[in-house]
């Protein structure tokens, strides 16, 4: 029996006539939970924990990243989902209410169990109603509690992502990943606060106010003696800069002279290199800057004033500089400075063309900077000024002089009092007492300390929303002077603004006067000056107070929380973004800012960028060193979400052992996170150190002391996927080049553990553990140990070549890949000696001991890897075969340039001149090339398809069939009999249908493998680069706390389904009095047809879209929509030649359906948007049957597709009933036949699914229980037909009646709890016999065809309704013809019947005649 591994089942030596009608039945086994039952996605969790807890991969519309869990089944969740979600199953709830006819399980089919467990003796079969519900499943079937649960619970398969990606990134890192980090990081070191006031004088060109502001940095001049008052403010003024960076060294010069501004400045470039220096103005007492570029200072004697140029002081100080001119008309400082940057470039370049080195010196001699400076240099200057060209600084006297100044360096101060001034509302407050506010900057849990705090908060977000990324980085988070000048700077603009005097800055910044932030600020200060007579008072000796602290930070994380949750859908950045980042520095509000930013950084990578943008990495770093237990859970997530978009944060984890926090919590037996769901939490650690170790040494080695290993194997049979993915993962990357982890990992037998997990039901963590053991392979020690585990795991991960999943095997290609180049000399040996088989095959021989090189690699691990890939180049995935093919033409080009060319040269020209077909046998019918395109066709005979080798094209693609298929890789060969026509026994007495001819059509590509259509891609490079981890990084980047666009009312996506949710219900109620009718009424009622120019051979009814498929004689499949009579699309199947479509089936049909189409070379096909030429997929497919037996009597791949279970049930010209899982992608088992007859045909309970019917080639009918052991399911065979099963079919809803026909004419009624037919219908037993035959799904009709064209359609009850022939053109009706009756369908739910003959191209439409 055959297990996930596709396996050949044992053959039985039970001969049919053993299988007597009087066979003991055994006993069923207690009913499973119902699998794959998933809820919908639940709503955000209200908890605190849940606001970082991202939603468990189990919990989905779509098919569970567990499908069944570790052990089993899951049971069926019932939702909690508001009754107006359109994913609620409602159109199959009310199909089934109106039809009563769902169930989980029937109590009486035939023998059941009584509670105790003991058998209750057989029912009487005369005691049975023959009306009604057949099978007994009447009673559970009506039961509120299953019918509820329908409306619950919704399914999809086959639409998560590896789908539409196959293991491909969707994302460029390049392309998400911004440059958040600081490259340049300038400190301000030296800073010269140059001040020019000459108190007693006055400049000549100013005329001052009386009362005059005097006051300058706080101090009033005329207060002390003129020197001494001088040192006063200049102390001041150094202590005020100090507030903004303790780090810089300062210096001041007091009115000083010429020679002295020149020494200085430049002994502070020599000084400072490299640095930025602070160069500040204060030229209070001196003219105003002149139109031509120049400031004032003294000579030595205080006489005059003497003019320096700004071109000079450019040379002086150099670059880079941070200028702030606190004077009437600065502006004109900061238009002649760029002025003479101009000028500069402008020298530089004509000394440049004229080969002569500039020294950046105006006047020539002097004492300059060592080196010539760049003029760019000199225009990345910052410059702050207080005015603007032609005004005068502000002379209120209740201001300060240097009011500019008090903004810049003592924002607080000057704020408080300009708010008093300003405040237009009577108040007990004095400015002297605004002074007074107690507490210090430094602490923010003082008043002065909130402010200041507050303060910051603003302006970052001032700055932060208005000002362009670059330029923010640039000032605010470049160097910290700068940023808190700047930062001051927009008080400055506000305050100034008033006065009549416009501040000016370089880089220049839009106006911030009157952003809305700003109210907030003025609420702040309200909010405590309201306070500070309290304060006051109780510093003196009053009343205690306590200060109640602003609600400035709660109320914008409130903002924050509601932008979330109501404005998040636009990717516009919150204003509160940096608010958040400044109360991380609070414990207060620490861990709801933490919940509230992970929320944001859940949005996607956009929001991770602006997140790093705006400087929350240092904060999130240095929060690894908390102990808190509260944080664990929000910091894991926040860092996973991080490292998912930028990676190349290692070096900051090894960094004071930063990584230990993640390893600590993934380490099992440690505190438990105080969240639910721990397991996730731990994956996601798992995640963060595969990402510290990927491609970092530094960081593999660090993993290996603290036993990360040993955690991540402790993890591996973890109930959830996503850490036995992560723990898989890591695994990968911690070993990966790394040999000392490799031995590690064999001491402590992780190769084995992994093996395990090639058989794990999720298809990631398959693919996981294939990256893993790819890592694993190449140890440096090539000893025998070594070789017999590396050849260990490339003979485990064989299994997986039958793989339901294209991605898995795709996985699986890279891992041989790996496997080859790694052994490239035994497998040049393996290659000639499957050559050698070759050409002993082609001259009718067996290979011998002479050919030497198949010898020597007959049954070594190397020839089945080689076979293996032989295999997966002609896989059915086109992704999956051109790798495949990549490596198979390395390797043989490898071997023709080797030792060994001549060798292989001359064996390939000695078979390329043979005839025989086991060497140049049909070229498959499409075959994918190197480019990723697909080519129609092609007679053995043809020239040879660019861009694939001769040898690929000889040795790959000669299989036509499976059996060719595997014949060719065991390298020997079997004559073909010539190819029967599927699905139907050989007709004695048939004419002959003509083959049509078939236009070349498209055939669909998987969605991730498009861009490769078209573009030659250069050869395979051994071995292939995987990119799977990239792949399952992205999970990270996809929002995990709020529900998807489908289930997010509103949505367009939410919307759709909402419409088609209520358009199905609507066809379903309009459609229930129809069947009454239907039962009564004659069918001859022609609707129409359309010629669908290939002879249609399976035909098939969407339930609710006006599709109607047409599968054609070969591989041709038409799309038509059948209200109108248009075609909307055709394609091509792609199955080789020699092969046909043999089943199609719809999947998903409750919404957007998928087509699913099996061929008779025992493969599954699946397609997305197959309605639509440019839009049309390939989403996945596989070989869902290895070992296709060759018969005359072939019935090719025939199929029943459960979507409650989510279930394909596959037969055919085997001896089992294979059944594959939707969710879990691998064959769950091989139920055997127990039949040495093909299966013509199989039906199957739509609900609980545990029942299904098998139509045989020898006319037996057989029941099976899949609740029983593989080997016990059969537990009915009835024998009452005699010939060929030409359909069986059990219905949906009705009386859930099970019908069968054979090609003797008879029809024939069953119900499971009997031993004989319920019904027996001679449709054309003396007609011809029967061809085909269909049922309604709901109405009591079926319809058949015969072999000479009749149609006859009758009630379940035995009376017929119609009999006709099908030809729509009277020059057909007069016509004698014997041609069949090739396909009939019934619409789902219309009164509607699709036909179709031999030797015919149109399909015909009858409905009911009312």
């Amino acid at each position: 029996m055959a297990g996930p591994k596709g396996t050949s089942a044992p053959k039985f030596t039970l001969a049919d006539d053993d299988n007597s009608d009087t066979e003991q039945i055994p006993q069923p086994q207690p009913q499973s939970p119902h699998p794959h039952a998933t809820r919908l996605r639940e709503s955000q969790a209200q908890a605190e924990d849940g606001y970082f807890a991202p939603r468990s991969p189990t919990l989905s519309t779509k098919s569970p990243r567990n499908p069944a869990g570790v052990n089993g089944d899951p049971e069926p969740v019932a939702s909690d989902q508001d009754p107006t979600t359109p994913t609620r199953n409602g159109a199959a709830s009310a199909r089934r209410r109106s039809d009563a006819s769902i169930a989980q399980n029937a109590t009486q089919r035939y023998n059941t169990m009584d509670s105790s467990g003991s058998a209750i003796p057989d029912i009487n079969e005369s005691e049975i109603k023959l009306t009604g519900m057949r099978h007994g499943f009447q009673e559970e079937y009506d039961s509120d509690e299953y019918l509820g649960m329908l409306e619950q619970v919704f399914y999809m398969y086959y639409t998560d992502k590896r789908h539409d990606t196959t293991g491909n990134p969707r994302i460029s890192i390049s392309s998400v990943l911004q440059d958040w980090r600081m490259r340049e990081r300038l400190k301000t070191v030296s800073a010269a606060l140059v001040v020019c006031l000459n108190i007693g004088v006055d400049p000549p060109d100013i005329v001052k106010t009386s009362p005059c502001a005097k006051l300058e940095c706080w101090i009033d001049p005329f207060s002390l003696p003129a020197s001494k008052s001088l040192e006063a403010i200049g102390k001041n003024l150094q202590q005020q800069y100090e507030t903004l960076s303790m780090r810089t060294r300062y210096k001041q010069y007091l009115d000083p002279s010429v020679e002295e501004t020149k020494k200085f400045c430049c002994a502070l470039r020599r000084n400072a290199k490299e640095e930025r220096i602070l160069f500040h103005y204060n030229g209070h007492g001196v003219p105003k800057p002149t139109t031509s570029g120049e400031i004032w200072v003294f000579n030595k004697n205080y006489t005059q004033y003497i003019p320096v140029s700004l071109y000079d002081l450019q040379s002086w100080l150099g670059a880079p500089c941070l200028y702030v001119w606190d004077c009437s008309a600065a502006g004109n400082i900061v238009q002649n400075f760029m002025r003479f940057v101009d000028q500069r470039e402008n020298e530089y370049k004509n000394a440049s063309s004229n080969g002569a080195a500039t020294n950046g010196d105006g006047n020539g001699g002097g004492e300059q900077p060592s080196e010539p400076v760049s003029p760019q240099s000199f225009r990345d200057c910052i410059q702050l000024a207080a005015c603007g060209p032609n005004e005068v600084l502000p002379m209120n006297p209740d201001l300060p002089a240097d009011l500019f100044t008090c903004c810049l360096t003592s924002p607080i101060e000057i704020a408080v009092r300009w708010f008093v001034l300003q405040n237009p509302l009577p108040s007990n407050l004095s400015i002297d007492m605004v002074m007074k506010i107690p507490g210090r900057l430094q602490d923010r849990r003082t008043p002065l300390g909130e402010l200041n705090w507050i303060f910051t908060a603003i302006t970052d977000t001032i700055a932060w929303n208005v000002l362009p990324r670059p330029l923010f980085k640039r000032l605010f988070r470049q160097d910290l002077m700068v940023a808190a000048l700047f930062r001051n700077f927009l008080l400055a603009e506000r305050i100034m603004r008033v006065h009549q005097c416009h501040p000016v800055s370089y880089p220049a910044i839009p106006a911030t006067h009157n952003h809305p932030m700003w109210d907030s600020w003025d609420l702040a200060v309200d909010t405590c000056l309201a306070q500070l007579p309290h304060l006051i008072a109780a510093e003196h000796g009053g009343l205690a107070y306590e200060y109640k602290h602003s609600s400035f930070f709660t109320e914008q994380l409130t903002a924050f929380e509601v932008w979330l949750a109501q404005g998040a859908v636009y990717k516009k950045v919150p204003d509160q973004l940096p608010i958040v980042l400044q109360v991380l520095l609070s414990q207060v509000h620490r861990l709801r800012a933490l919940i509230l930013l992970s929320k944001f950084l859940d949005l996607g990578p956009w929001a991770v960028n602006q997140a790093l943008s705006i400087g929350i990495f240092p904060y999130v770093l240095k929060l690894l060193q908390s102990p808190a237990p509260e944080l664990k859970p929000v910091l894991v997530f926040i860092w996973a979400r991080i490292l998912a978009v930028d990676g190349s944060c290692q070096a900051d984890l090894l960094k004071d052992t930063g990584y230990t926090y993640f390893v600590q919590i993934l380490t099992p037996n440690t505190a438990q996170l105080p969240v639910a769901n721990v397991s996730e939490h731990r994956a996601m650690c798992a995640f963060i150190l595969s990402v510290f170790c990927r491609d970092f040494k530094q960081g593999q080695i660090a993993c290996m002391q603290p036993g990360v290993l040993s955690a991540c194997l402790s993890h591996l049979g973890d109930e959830d996927p996503l850490l036995r993915q992560w723990a898989t993962l890591c695994i990968a990357q911690l070993w990966k080049d790394l040999a000392e982890a490799k031995w590690m990992g064999i001491r402590d037998g992780a190769h084995e553990r992994l093996c395990e997990l090639l058989t794990d039901p999720v298809p990631e963590v398959r693919a996981a553990a294939l990256v893993a053991l790819g890592n694993f392979l190449g140890l440096p020690d090539k000893s025998e140990q070594a070789v017999a585990v590396e050849n260990y795991l490339a003979i485990a991960a064989l299994g997986l070549t039958a793989d339901g999943s294209s991605m898995v095997r795709k996985e699986l290609v890279v891992f041989l890949s790996i496997f080859i180049s790694l052994n490239a000399k035994k497998f040049m040996v393996t290659a000639l000696g499957h050559f050698e088989e070759k050409l002993a095959s082609s001259e009718g021989r067996l290979a011998t001991s002479t050919d030497v090189a198949s010898h020597l690699s007959r049954a070594t691990p190397y020839d089945a890897v080689w076979q293996a890939l032989m295999i997966l180049s002609v896989d059915p995935f086109s992704e999956v075969a051109v790798l495949a093919v990549g490596v198979v033409d390395a390797m043989h080009a490898e071997l023709l340039k080797g030792p060994l060319g001549e060798v292989a040269s001359n064996i390939i020209k000695a078979a390329s001149q043979t005839s025989k077909p086991a060497f140049d046998g049909s070229l498959s019918r499409t075959s994918t090339s190197r480019d990723g395109s697909e080519h129609p066709s092609q007679a053995p005979d043809s020239p040879a398809r660019p861009g694939s080798s001769r040898l690929t094209r000889t040795l790959t693609r000669s299989a036509s069939i499976a059996v060719s298929l595997k014949n060719l890789a065991l390298g020997h060969h079997e004559e073909h009999a010539p190819a029967p026509e599927p699905n139907r026994p050989p007709p004695e007495d048939e004419a002959f249908v003509p083959s049509t001819p078939q236009p070349s059509l498209k055939v669909p590509l998987p969605k991730s493998f498009k861009q490769l259509k078209g573009s030659k891609s250069p050869p395979q490079e051994l071995p292939l680069k995987t990119s799977f981890f990239q792949w399952s990084c992205e999970y990270f980047m996809e929002p995990q706390m709020k529900p998807q666009e489908t289930d997010e009312p509103g949505s367009m996506e939410y919307n759709q389904r909402l419409w088609r949710r209520n358009r199905n219900e609507r066809i379903i109620f309009e459609t229930q009095p129809q069947k009454e009718i239907a039962g009564a009424s004659a069918w001859n009622l022609h609707a129409g047809y359309f010629n669908n120019e290939t002879q249609p051979m399976r035909l098939l009814f969407h339930q609710f879209e006006p599709h109607l498929v047409a599968a054609d004689d070969r591989d041709g499949i038409s799309v038509w929509d059948h209200n109108t009579g248009t075609r909307l699309n055709r394609f091509s199947n792609g199955n080789p030649m020699g092969s046909r479509i043999t089943e199609v089936k719809f999947i998903n049909e409750d919404d957007v359906a998928l087509l699913m189409t099996g061929s008779g070379e025992g493969i599954i096909r699946l397609y997305r948007n197959y309605e639509s030429e440019e839009s049309m997929e390939l989403v996945s497919s596989w070989r869902a049957l290895t070992d296709l037996l060759p018969s005359n009597r072939s019935s090719g791949l025939v199929a029943e597709w459960q979507q409650g279970r989510g279930t394909l049930l596959v037969g055919g010209d085997v001896k089992v009933i294979r059944v594959w899982d939707a969710p879990r992608e691998t064959c769950l088992s091989d139920i055997p036949a127990r039949s040495g007859s093909c299966i013509t045909s199989l039906t199957s309970d739509q609900v609980a699914g545990n029942i299904f019917v098998a139509g045989f080639g020898d006319g037996a009918v057989r029941v099976y229980d899949r609740r029983l052991p593989p080997r016990d399911a059969m537990v009915k065979v009835w024998k009452d037909h005699k010939t060929w099963i030409a359909n069986v079919h059990m219905q949906r809803g009705g009386n859930r009646e099970l019908v069968s026909g054979s090609v003797s004419g008879d029809v024939k009624l069953w119900d499971i709890r009997l031993s004989k037919p319920v019904r027996t219908i001679g449709a054309h037993t003396g007609s011809g016999g029967l061809r085909t035959l269909a049922v309604h799904e709901h109405a009591p009709v079926f319809a058949t065809g015969s072999t000479n064209h009749f149609i006859k359609v009758w009630n379940t009850s035995g009376p017929n309704l119609s009999t006709f022939r099908h030809y729509s053109g009277f020059l057909h009706q007069g016509r004698q013809t014997s041609s069949a009756v090739t396909s009939l369908a019934f619409h789902p739910h219309m009164m509607s019947l699709a036909v179709c003959g031999g030797g015919d191209h149109h399909i015909n439409i009858y409905k009911v005649a009312t």
